[in-house]
């Protein structure tokens, strides 16, 4: 009966509980114990606002883009079950590196947005716009606008990260101004809190799409953090995407506006050659 005596009983895990029901089910998965993405030298399709529907996205892949990701979605109409707004989050099948976007800049709502998105969305990360320039979200404190609000930008990214088991990414501009880079000071406070990837932009909110990408500053940014970075600005050929990415040191580089002109630039950068496609080839 005493044998054992002397010997340490071996550890039981300690299993807490409300009423008689556990807790297992309210504890949230570490950042390193979150879904494992492979980031690294991924052609990344940016979500693109009206543009960047499902059949565009199909193409896209067809021609050789890694990730995509849906168009923009806002929070609110998504809670409200806006059926125009859950037809934007929509997967096709052959995207098997698919993200959503949400906008949103009110941290009780984007806490119930990404409890919605983790109990009804089939997708493999979710990214935050903290971008968009548009003066009807800008003005209402989202997109871009969200860049300058350090408060709910803290509570949302640290809320979201920790109720998702997937990857919360960030896309954003550099600032809000063009004379006044603030994006090099978030890179490190949302590395904290919990983002699991970050894209920049390199214009300001100011800039909208005039001027170029300021590629020097993308790399400045790049330096701040260990999590994988996306740059994203002018890269309209496999010169422009081989040069920046090696300029700059970014994990990878998202195309927008190179894409919407040439779907086939992904086809470009991977054969590393111009590719003139006849009309007839492109109606094909």
């Amino acid at each position: 009966e005493n044998e054992n005596v002397g010997e340490p009983k071996a550890k039981q895990p300690k299993i807490e509980r409300i009423g008689c029901v556990t807790d297992e089910d309210i504890i949230k998965l570490k950042p390193k114990e979150k879904k494992k993405l492979d980031w690294k030298d991924k052609l990344y399709l940016a979500p693109l606002t009206t543009v960047g529907n499902l059949p565009y996205r199909r193409l896209c892949k067809k021609l050789g883009a890694d990730i995509t990701c849906s168009e923009m979605a806002l929070g609110l109409p998504l809670l409200q079950g806006a059926p125009a707004e859950w037809a934007l989050v929509k997967r096709h099948k052959s995207e098997d590196f698919f993200g959503i976007q949400v906008c949103g800049c009110s941290p009780p709502q984007m806490s119930r947005v990404a409890q919605l998105i983790e109990e009804n969305v089939d997708c493999d990360f979710v990214d935050i716009n903290m971008g968009c320039p548009i003066d009807l979200i800008y003005k209402k404190g989202m997109g871009s606008g969200l860049m300058v609000r350090n408060r709910p930008v803290e509570i949302i990214s640290r809320t979201m990260a920790s109720i998702m088991s997937r990857p919360l990414t960030i896309k954003m501009r550099t600032g809000v101004y063009k004379d006044k880079n603030i994006a090099h000071l978030l890179f490190p406070k949302l590395q904290e809190l919990g983002v699991s990837a970050l894209t920049i932009h390199g214009r300001s909110r100011e800039q909208r799409y005039t001027k170029l990408a300021d590629w020097e500053y993308i790399g400045e940014c790049k330096k701040t953090v260990d999590i994988p970075v996306f740059g994203n600005g002018d890269i309209l050929n496999y010169e422009d995407y081989y040069a920046m990415k090696e300029n700059s040191g970014v994990d990878g580089i998202m195309l927008a506006r190179g894409a919407l002109i040439k779907p086939w630039i992904f086809t470009e950068i991977k054969e590393r050659r111009h590719w003139d496609i006849s009309g007839q080839e492109r109606l094909d």
